[in-house]
């Protein structure tokens, strides 16, 4: 993933009203935690091209992550009609992300 975080965060009740899947990356572009998981994160997406995926700057005062109660980076918000399905945190490997993004995007090939 060469996509950087954006501080150009979307509100929580934009987020609410998402429809379909959607994932919400937190992180920041100077994490190295962050950085190592990208190849994970773009291996996991693979075939899911058309799921929502936005990378959101996170930090203090950032009322996104705030509202998620975002505390470590990178953290993965998996939603599915704007609730969240589930969440990773710093995950380590690309199958827990893969099978996560199955429960929100299964029909993409």
């Amino acid at each position: 993933m060469t996509k950087p975080y954006t501080p150009d965060e979307p509100t929580r009740d934009e987020v609410d009203a998402f429809p379909g899947g959607a994932l919400l990356e937190f992180g920041t572009n100077w994490c190295g935690w962050c950085q190592g998981a990208q190849p994970r994160i773009s291996e996991a997406l693979r075939g899911h091209e058309s799921l929502r995926h936005i990378k959101v700057e996170d930090g203090p005062g950032r009322p996104l992550g705030r509202s998620f109660r975002v505390k470590l980076w990178p953290t993965l918000i998996f939603l599915r009609d704007g609730r969240e399905v589930e969440r990773l945190v710093r995950p380590g490997a690309a199958e827990p992300i893969r099978e996560a993004v199955e429960r929100i995007d299964p029909v993409s090939t």
